[in-house]
């Protein structure tokens, strides 16, 4: 019932319940303080009672029950009868029913389910294989047999139990004593501890008071009203305090020197947002809209996504978990379903099929985002020609059908989390994660539609870059950067950006969107907003008219003059979700509330709702308060017009808060590039380690800039990419098989005891556990001990002999033998020191091999150099060219013909079936 839901959630976090999912024995005396409102089952063969019973031990098996009753109360404890066709079932049941004749405790018949219809046993069957790594012809798996686990019906139920009608009687009896309510859409927002001596509100007023004057000095004033109808807003919905929680974890991350992005999505449209802190875009000087963010006219939600330094993102949510409570904040399930490629793989392989049949009908699937198998059916005559024909293909496709969109397996969401006012137990069921973390069962739009405080606490690898990046320039200057300061008006980061300079530049780097920046020639951050807008699926249409109307803004026409100041930032195009509410408020006079209403209608194309805000859009409505086009001197045809051209352009405009957001880090990014490239480049290295494709891009890059990048170094390399005299140093870290704990190790000997003079020193001091046999093999290999005596070769051939003595010694030193050589003077041990063998350095090729092996890129030459020449006449692409981009790009287009040159590094033989 209502009262005990809470404490259904406690009994079974605490794992009272009677069941082998949890405790084998039941701690009665606690589930004694939790069991009210609660009904117990004693389940036919997972429970207690049924296991003893299983083993032989009635009595036993009956002083559990009476036990069980005597805690939950007679109307409360019942013994559960369940019939799939099993032996072992049906002769539990009789006993249960002798136990239920002499004890009076209750009985109830259930079924156990696991698919909704009886036709679903053979997929749920495959289900089982896929999720458990088998195949339908094992004998020897998990299964289900019987094809009983659906959902049955009365009739069924009663015809499986004739001899205990009263078992089927108390199942309706329970059903209808069950009233749990789950409460939706009603805010449960955790409460904001103000200091003594405010209320929230008067809190979030002198904060934001503050902020106007930090922000725009004696210009405040201006912008009173605005602020005054955000702050009424925000307090008549109820969302005083998670503008508090939101201030007050992004403050602490600045005060802990933790990178915070600008803002990103709607929240930038706030001046409430800006003046606190929550964002660093004004929104003001970029007209970004309160209502987009927040509408008093529809409620629902606030959204605020903050991003937060990659690295450090973690202590932020440990400080809003220590803040607020463990059992209050808990991080968001997300499942993995099955998708039209996947499960076709996966009901193949279940069924048994080969490999190359089965891939034939995956790849007849489009490769198109979020399609089905239906879709895929109708879009590729050839697979339905497939289906309709093959009876493989048709068993294969049918039993995906059943299984399509199922989750595959759950995970942890990246960045969401969950903060409740009461621990998150009395309002969601939670589980483990495979990683050991408590997350929330429900999803995150179930999450928000349960009124619960949703945050994104996200992870943008470019801020890191952007910080470590100001750390060095501080470091290498001691130059202190701030962006607020400096402004975003440079004219050289735009003259970079025209010239297509973007390799690095967040959200500008791809080779589309580099040729589109050439061709957009950008002179301000409004024309990077637009750009940023503009490049995707849908927009592009509009480019052509963009740049050439920016290039002759004489020649834009205006369907009206009411128009003009809502579209000359973006040259007579309608490009943001934020123009669109602007025309419906100034052209209609809407209210910015309902024009948001309007711009959600447009864009997921409601066309009955269109309708009728046409006729409100063109001719008013007195009812509504809405004056209309014609009123307001605009003729209907333009009008209609006009109307035409917002709802073609709303499913795709952008939204202009987040694309100022991205901008603002874009602009970062290339003011770094332009001022500091060898500071920003070593950071962008550092943030790419892993990816060693992205590195040798980036080190092209480096060379086309003019600027050396060295190989890593034990003696002066450090464990990221840094600057050093001019030139960028390989970082450590980037070397596969060395990690991070062997290159801080090798890192802090140095610091201690000065640089390494020798193999023998180098491996005498640093080798253990971290520092193993392939950590030394690989640093060699890389060049990182170039610095000290002997070329590679000859270290290839000693390293492991040294490692060999150095362990040995430490050995004997433990079980406290002295050997000869700890008591020899100087000269003994020189004439004893391992000495490197005469042997040539190996030839060019093995060398830059190795550098390929273990740094993924050649690091001080490259095979090909003395090709350069003939490659650069006679090749029209490169290999980065068929790469597709993150924006989902590729520089060549299908069916191009083009010459590539390289060398050729392997070559494998294939027999065919005729030798």
């Amino acid at each position: 019932n209502d009262t005990g839901y809470a404490n259904l959630m406690k009994v079974v976090s605490i794992g009272f319940v009677d069941g082998y999912y949890y405790k084998p024995r039941v701690d009665f005396e606690t589930l004694k303080n939790y069991h009210e409102g609660l009904i117990c089952l004693s389940a036919c063969l997972a429970g207690e009672v049924p296991r003893l019973l299983q083993r032989g031990l009635y009595e036993e098996a009956k002083d559990v029950a009476l036990r069980y009753r005597d805690c939950f109360g007679r109307d409360n404890y019942f013994l559960e009868l369940q019939d799939h066709g099993i032996s072992v079932q049906q002769e539990v049941n009789r006993q249960l029913l002798r136990m239920a004749q002499e004890t009076g405790i209750g009985l109830v018949a259930t079924n156990d389910c696991h698919y909704t219809n009886a036709e679903d046993w053979e997929a749920h069957d495959a289900l089982l294989c896929i999720q458990t790594g088998k195949v339908l012809a094992d004998e020897n798996r998990m299964r289900y047999e019987g094809g009983q686990y659906y959902v049955k019906s009365e009739e069924e139920m009663r015809a499986l139990f004739p001899y205990a009608k009263e078992a089927c009687d108390n199942t309706q009896k329970i059903a209808d004593r069950c009233h749990v309510t789950i409460e939706f859409g009603v805010s449960k927002l955790p409460r904001y501890e103000v200091p003594e001596g405010y209320t929230s509100q008067s809190y979030l007023r002198e904060l934001c008071e503050k902020g106007m004057a930090r922000r725009y000095g004696k210009d405040a004033s201006v912008y009173a009203d605005r602020l005054e109808y955000e702050l009424s807003v925000i307090e008549k919905m109820g969302y005083v305090d998670y503008f508090l929680i939101v201030w007050d974890f992004i403050n602490y991350a600045r005060v802990h020197g933790i990178p915070v992005g600008p803002g990103r999505g709607s929240a930038a449209g706030s001046i409430v947002s800006y003046a606190v802190g929550i964002t660093d875009i004004d929104p003001i000087r970029y007209s970004l809209i309160f209502e987009r963010f927040l509408n008093p006219e529809r409620v629902s939600m606030p959204d605020i996504d903050v991003d937060f330094d990659y690295e450090r993102r973690g202590e932020v949510i440990d400080y809003v978990v220590e803040k607020y409570g463990k059992d209050c904040v808990t991080q968001i399930v997300t499942f993995g379903t099955l998708k039209a490629k996947g499960v076709i793989r996966d009901v193949g392989r279940v069924l048994s099929f080969p490999y190359s049949f089965v891939d034939t009908i995956a790849k007849a699937i489009p490769g198109d985002l979020g399609i089905t198998i239906d879709d895929a059916l109708n879009k590729n005559p050839e697979l339905k020609m497939r289906y309709e024909q093959e009876e493989d293909v048709k068993s294969i496709i049918d039993t995906s059908r059943q299984l399509e969109g199922l989750p595959r397996q759950a995970g942890m969401h990246a960045a969401g989390v969950v903060i409740a006012q009461r621990p998150m137990d009395e309002f969601v069921p939670l589980a483990l994660s495979r990683e050991g973390q408590v997350v929330t069962q429900f999803t995150m739009t179930t999450i928000e539609e349960l009124g619960l405080l949703k945050m994104d606490f996200l992870g943008l690898r470019t801020l890191t870059v952007i910080n470590d990046a100001l750390k060095m320039v501080q470091e290498d200057h001691g130059i202190a950067i701030d962006f607020d300061e400096i402004g975003y008006e440079d004219k050289k980061v735009y003259e970079m950006i025209s010239a297509g300079r973007t390799s690095g530049v967040f959200q500008l780097e791809s080779a589309g969107m580099t040729a589109f920046m050439k061709e957009l020639q950008p002179q301000s951050l409004e024309d990077i907003i637009a750009g940023i807008s503009l490049y995707r699926p849908g927009p592009m249409d509009s480019i052509p008219n963009f740049i050439r109307w920016k290039n002759d803004p004489e020649n834009i026409v205006y369907d009206c003059p009411q128009l003009e100041p809502i579209l000359k930032p973006t040259y007579g195009c309608i490009v943001y979700q934020e123009q669109v509410m602007q025309i419906v408020r100034d052209l209609a006079g809407y209210s910015m509330g309902r024009s948001d209403l309007v711009r959600r209608a447009m864009s997921k194309k409601k066309m009955s709702v269109m309708q009728e805000e046409r006729r409100r859009f063109v001719y008013g409505d007195e009812a509504e308060g809405i004056t209309g086009c014609i009123a307001n001197g605009v003729p209907e045809d333009v009008a209609n017009k006009i109307f035409d051209e917002m709802i073609s352009f709303a499913a795709y405009a952008f939204n202009k808060s987040h694309a100022a957001s991205y901008a603002f880090v874009a602009y970062q990014t290339a003011y770094l590039k332009c001022y500091y490239p060898m500071e920003f480049m070593a950071a962008l290295m550092t943030s790419v380690m892993d990816d060693s494709r992205k590195i040798a891009l980036y080190i092209s890059d480096c060379r086309a800039m003019g600027i050396t990048v060295l190989g890593p170094d034990i003696n002066h390399g450090r464990g990221a990419f840094a600057v050093k005299d001019g030139r960028i140093r390989y970082g450590m870290y980037a070397v596969k098989g060395v990690g991070r704990s062997a290159a801080d190790k090798i890192i802090e000997e140095r610091k201690e005891n000065g640089e390494y003079i020798s193999l023998e020193a180098f491996i005498d001091r640093t080798a253990g556990n971290d520092v193993n046999r392939r950590v030394v093999e690989n640093l060699i290999k890389a060049g990182a001990l170039d610095g000290l005596e002997g070329n590679r070769a000859q270290k290839i051939i000693c390293y492991d002999r040294l490692i060999e003595r150095t362990m040995n010694e430490r050995k004997s030193n433990v079980e406290g033998q002295i050997s000869l050589f700890d008591i020899a003077d100087d000269e003994t041990k020189k004439e004893y020191a391992v000495t490197l063998p005469e042997i040539d350095e190996f030839e060019p090729e093995v060398l830059l091999g190795y550098e390929k092996e273990v740094l993924g890129i050649y690091i001080s030459g490259h095979p090909l150099e003395k090709y350069a020449d003939l490659l650069q006449k006679k090749t029209t692409a490169t290999t980065a060219d068929f790469i597709r981009t993150e924006d989902d790009t590729v520089a060549l287009e299908d069916h191009a013909t083009v010459t590539v040159g390289g060398m050729i590094i392997e070559k494998k033989l294939h027999f065919t079936a005729n030798n």
